[in-house]
């Protein structure tokens, strides 16, 4: 990355009509309902038809892929005029299953009155049958790294024809260990292209992807990095650990909640949650990676049914689950990683809607908790449910300290005392 120019993007309201898209694209939004871009697409979509390349920064669930698929239906539309084509010109890479199937949702619905093509590509299903797809020509793949990368190896498509390449949800991918397939990827692309990283979080990691990936971008941060919606009302109950999924099924039984997405760090810890909160009468199930994709489609598809009342997932579905309405999200275990936080939260009080975000902490989540509250630079106040008061007998005597000091001190006393006991 030669150089970037940052924008600190201020929202001024303006009409879908101001920013150059085409008649079709504006009856297509307009019949949605929508009535204005949100700053996420007012700011992006202008710099992606440009041709140039951007970095930008959003909350989670602002509009980000209406903010990329609208400008590159757009040019591709342009491209096609008078043309036939059956060469791959848009890449748009995701983490996982699920928000592929978003993301190219979105773009099935926006191109409906174009002649574009695209397709989602994701393991757990039949390769064969995807490669069949591609044979029959596609513009536009939206794909997860790792079954992209089988194809590649196979010789079911290729990247040479790509225009436009998409990284959506970037941090995410970093987290669950894409660079090797990202590395892969990138080798087998044109190096004249326009690439665009879009991201709800920027860390030290996502800025030496971006010297890989980007050319001259346009830097684009609409909110400030690394915070939360407004429209979440955050909440800590300070609860012992052992009576968390009591707390959270006295909760959802006394209120009636509906569609409560719960999150837990492990995949067997989600399990063990779905079996309480089943035995306390609620209407429960898990969703985690060892599920079979059938299986996952199914769970998820009950849960927007309305079947059932929680879903219990790990972080595997932080990203891509577009539930209409989603008014509760509870954090049983606050995540290892603190940014992961705010994509978890990021899947309520979305579209202008409000939601509720509960984090149950215990003293053993401490440190977790400092971390996480240093990131969103506040505290976020504890309080008590009454009848599920903490022990008091378990809470630190010393007052918590957030800063990055605090944190250094922390550490360093940390491996003094694991060397004290070797």
């Amino acid at each position: 990355m030669r150089a970037s120019s940052t924008t600190i993007f201020r929202y001024m309201q303006v009409s879908f009509s101001s920013l150059s898209l085409s008649d079709e694209l504006l009856s297509l939004i307009k019949q949605k309902g929508y009535n204005e871009p949100t700053p996420i697409q007012t700011a992006a979509i202008p710099v992606i038809l440009s041709g140039k390349d951007l970095m930008a920064s959003a909350q989670t669930g602002t509009g980000k892929t209406a903010a990329f698929t609208l400008p590159i239906l757009q040019k591709l539309a342009m491209q096609s005029a008078g043309k036939e084509t059956d060469s791959i010109r848009a890449l748009i890479l995701v983490p996982t299953r699920e928000l592929a199937v978003q993301v190219n949702k979105s773009v099935t619905e926006y191109g409906v009155n174009t002649a574009l093509k695209s397709m989602v590509i994701y393991g757990g299903v039949s390769i064969d049958a995807q490669a069949s797809s591609l044979a029959a020509g596609v513009d536009i793949v939206v794909a997860t790294p790792g079954r992209l990368l089988d194809h590649l190896r196979r010789g079911s498509l290729s990247l040479m024809a790509i225009d436009t390449l998409v990284f959506d949800e970037a941090d995410r991918m970093l987290d669950m260990g894409f660079m090797d397939e990202i590395n892969a990827i990138l080798k087998q692309l044109p190096t004249e292209r326009q690439t665009l990283l879009f991201s709800a979080t920027f860390s030290d990691a996502i800025y030496r992807l971006s010297k890989k990936l980007l050319s001259k971008p346009v830097r684009i941060e609409v909110d400030k990095a690394n915070s939360a919606a407004d429209s979440v009302e955050q909440i800590v109950y300070a609860v012992d650990s052992d009576r968390k999924a009591a707390l959270i099924s006295h909760l959802i039984n006394k209120y009636h909640w509906q569609q409560v997405l719960i999150f837990s760090r492990k995949k067997q810890t989600a399990d063990t949650i779905t079996s309480k909160l089943v035995a306390a009468g609620v209407a429960a199930k898990a969703f985690h990676g060892d599920l079979s994709q059938g299986a996952r489609e199914q769970v998820l598809n009950d849960f927007k049914a309305g079947n059932i009342k929680a879903l219990v997932a790990t972080d595997v579905a932080a990203r891509g689950l577009d539930i209409v309405e989603l008014n509760y999200v509870v954090n049983y275990e606050i995540p290892f990683v603190a940014e992961d936080y705010i994509h978890r939260i990021g899947r309520t009080g979305r579209a202008g809607n409000s939601g509720k975000a509960i984090t149950l902490y215990s003293e053993d989540d401490a440190r977790l908790l400092e971390e996480l509250e240093s990131l969103l630079d506040k505290r976020l106040p504890q309080q008590w449910l009454p009848g599920f008061e903490p022990d008091l007998t378990k809470m630190e005597v010393q007052p918590r300290k957030n800063g990055k000091a605090a944190q250094r001190q922390r550490a360093k006393k940390r491996a003094l005392g694991s060397k004290g006991k070797r």
